[in-house]
């Protein structure tokens, strides 16, 4: 049983296609997913299907929602309690983290926050092909405080989308004005919470930007 860890997968049929011939996954495995997962967008028939091919694969999909999702698809999906947090469950197999939501997964503790701004928004219609829940509610940072309290601040992983502002700037890019309160806060958590290594998606690029801060897109580290 092991867990693996990989950037936006934007709906990339043949990328999951590459791990399972890459990887060789066994029964109990996890993958997880930093956001912008993107099999629960076109929410179209060839979609479901395919979602239902995933629930054949013999490891567990957790996904972090990403700002590129189709987010009234996604809370259709029935919530539940699963490893000590709260989920959409996809299939039986393919499952939604919720945003400020701590799991116990392989003997350990992951936080979650997804979300993120769209910069592409000028090329992108409204409840189209991008929605205004793609950013956090004041409602899910209180829940993301409330968790992460009763786990005395403390995790193993830390999965986000985006990453803390400071972070955004070691990389060489610039803080978006509309991303800076989910950054902030991000970064808020960057010097409260004691953690081994954060992960996260949202800027294309496979880049260990501090020892303890790790961007990932196409990459797929084994923990």
């Amino acid at each position: 049983m092991a867990i693996y860890v990989t950037g936006d997968t934007h709906g990339n049929r043949h990328r999951l296609a590459f791990l399972d011939q890459s990887i060789g996954w066994q029964n109990g495995d996890f993958l997880l997913v930093c956001g912008d997962f993107g099999f629960v967008f076109e929410d179209s028939q060839p979609e479901h299907d395919f979602l239902d091919e995933l629930e054949a694969k013999p490891y567990t999909l957790c996904f972090l929602d990403g700002n590129h999702e189709n987010f009234p698809a996604l809370f259709r999906y029935p919530e539940e309690e699963w490893c000590g947090g709260k989920i959409h469950r996809i299939r039986k197999n393919v499952i939604h983290l919720m945003r400020g939501e701590v799991y116990s997964i392989c003997e350990k503790k992951l936080f979650t926050m997804g979300g993120a701004y769209s910069r592409d928004r000028y090329r992108r219609s409204l409840n189209v092909s991008y929605w205004q829940e793609e950013l956090p509610t004041p409602s899910e940072y209180h829940t993301a405080i409330r968790n992460l309290a009763a786990h005395t601040n403390q995790v193993d992983l830390v999965l986000t989308h985006t990453c803390p502002t400071e972070i955004i700037r070691k990389m060489g890019c610039a803080p978006d004005a509309h991303d800076l309160e989910l950054t902030g806060f991000l970064e808020y958590l960057m010097y409260e919470l004691r953690y081994n290594h954060w992960f996260f998606g949202h800027w294309h690029k496979d880049e260990e930007v501090t020892p303890k801060f790790t961007a990932l897109f196409s990459r797929v580290i084994k923990l």
